[in-house]
C-alpha cells in the first residue's frame, strides 16, 4: 500500500484511493480548496491493491480519515461497501465519494453533479428544455445520467456500440425519466446516421474513444452549430473528440470543469462549505498549459 502525503499535521485526512493513482490532480484541486475556504483539511492519494480495496477504506476510516474519492477501478466496490447510498449511486451502481461517520459509510457520485455544474454554471449552457446525446452506457455515462434527468432535458438519447447495454442503462432510469417527464431512449450509431433530423443541443462523450485514438462514435450529423460538445476527459484524452467537434462547428468543451466541479461536490459533501470552484478551475486550467508549454 503507498500513501503519498501532504499538508500539515492536526488537519483532517481525506484521499483518492485509486489504482493506477500517481496522475490524480485532486490533491492539487482538494488543497487549493482548503486553502482558498480555511478548512483543515489534508488530502493526499493512496494507491490501493487491486484485491485490497474493502480493508484499505477500513482501516484508513479506522486511523482517522473522515472520507475518500474513489476512482478507477473501485467505484462499483465503493458503492457496494457503503451501508448507505444516495439514489444516484443506487441507479449507476457506482460511488466516487465516501464519507465516514459513526453511523457507517455513506457513498455518494459526484460525477453527474460536476457535469452539470461545469455545463450549466461554467459553460452557462442551459440543460433544462433540450436535447442531450450521451455517448456511451458504462460507468461513466451511468454516473452522469440520473444528474442530467434532474435537470428537465426535453429528452435524453443514448447511444452505444453495445445496444443492449444502452437499454439496460435507461431501464434502470426509467421510472425517474418519467417522475421528471424527460423522454428517454436508446439509438445506436446505425440510427443516427440514417435520421439526418437526430440532432442534439448537447453532445456527451462518455466513452474512451480518444483516448484510444477511435473514431468518435457519432455520425457529424449529431451537432449543428449551437451545440455544445462535451468529453468527459480532459488534456490529450480528450482532444480528438474536441478536434471533431469543432471542424463541425460545434462548441468544443474538456472535462476539466468536470474534474474540479465533482471535487467541489465531494469538498461540499465533507465539510459542509462550498468552495470557489471557478477559481481553482482557472488555475488548474493555466497550470496545465505551462506543464504542457514546457
Amino acid at each position: 500500500m503507498t500513501t503519498t502525503h501532504s499538508g500539515q499535521p492536526g488537519t483532517d485526512p481525506y484521499c483518492v484511493m485509486g489504482n493506477p493513482v500517481a496522475h490524480s490532480r485532486s490533491p492539487w484541486i482538494h488543497a487549493r480548496f482548503a486553502e482558498l475556504t480555511g478548512q483543515p483539511v489534508r488530502y493526499d492519494r493512496a494507491l490501493v491493491p487491486l484485491d485490497g480495496f474493502a480493508d484499505f477504506v477500513r482501516d484508513f476510516a479506522e486511523q482517522g480519515g473522515k472520507g475518500c474519492n474513489v476512482t478507477v477501478p473501485f467505484k462499483l466496490q465503493a458503492a457496494e461497501l457503503a451501508t448507505s447510498a444516495s439514489e444516484r449511486v443506487r441507479l449507476a451502481g457506482a460511488a466516487n465519494t465516501l464519507v465516514f461517520s459513526a453511523s457507517g459509510i455513506h457513498a455518494e457520485n459526484t460525477d453527474g453533479l460536476g457535469i452539470v455544474a461545469d455545463i450549466t454554471r461554467n459553460a452557462g449552457v442551459q440543460i433544462a428544455g433540450r436535447d442531450v446525446l450521451l455517448l456511451g452506457a458504462g460507468g461513466a455515462a451511468a454516473g452522469a445520467l440520473g444528474s442530467l434527468i434532474e435537470q428537465q432535458p426535453r429528452r435524453i438519447v443514448v447511444s452505444n456500440r453495445t445496444q443492449a447495454k444502452a437499454v439496460a442503462l435507461i431501464a434502470q432510469h426509467a421510472a425517474m425519466a418519467s417522475l421528471h417527464k424527460v423522454e428517454l431512449s436508446a439509438l445506436d450509431r446505425q440510427a443516427l446516421e440514417a435520421d439526418p433530423t437526430q440532432n442534439f443541443d448537447i453532445v456527451i462523450n462518455a466513452t474512451a474513444s480518444s483516448l484510444a485514438g477511435a473514431e468518435v462514435p457519432a455520425p457529424a450529423s449529431v451537432l449543428h452549430a449551437r451545440t455544445l460538445a462535451y468529453d468527459m476527459m480532459y488534456g490529450p484524452a480528450a482532444q480528438n473528440f474536441l478536434d471533431w467537434a469543432s471542424s463541425h462547428g460545434a462548441l468544443a468543451r474538456d472535462g476539466l470543469g468536470m474534474l474540479v466541479e465533482q471535487a467541489a461536490e465531494s469538498f461540499a459533501l465533507w465539510r459542509g462549505v462550498r468552495p470557489p470552484s471557478i477559481q481553482v478551475l482557472s488555475e488548474l486550467r493555466a497550470l496545465l498549459q505551462a506543464e504542457a508549454a514546457r
